[in-house]
């Protein structure tokens, strides 16, 4: 007699799940965090500052539900791998719109 375990079950690498959906479009907000946050230091502007916290704290919100929501590991199709790296460049996004921030208000 087989005894069933509820382990999550690893889908295809080329599947497209809606977690590694979610996960991925949540990296690429928060990578578009860190590209406005990087020109937004460069040359001192506060709108672009802005828009580098707010896509970094996008991408880590909707990185932080996938994590909070997967079921599984790595290569289970929910989009955990993604979700952490959605996490980790929301900071970076979040730190650097928040330097540039600080940095423009020392400059007015």
């Amino acid at each position: 007699m087989f005894v069933q375990y509820a382990l999550a079950q690893a889908v295809d690498a080329g599947t497209l799940t809606t977690g590694r959906l979610v996960g991925t479009v949540a990296a690429l907000v928060a990578l578009a965090g860190v590209v406005a946050g990087a020109l937004a230091v460069a040359r001192h502007r506060r709108r672009g500052a802005t828009a580098a916290l707010a896509t970094g704290v996008a991408g880590m919100a909707a990185g932080g539900i996938v994590v909070a929501l997967a079921e599984g590991g790595p290569g289970t199709g929910y989009g955990i791998v993604g979700g952490f790296a959605a996490l980790a460049i929301g900071l970076v996004a979040a730190a650097l719109g928040g330097l540039g921030l600080a940095r423009t208000r020392a400059r007015v």
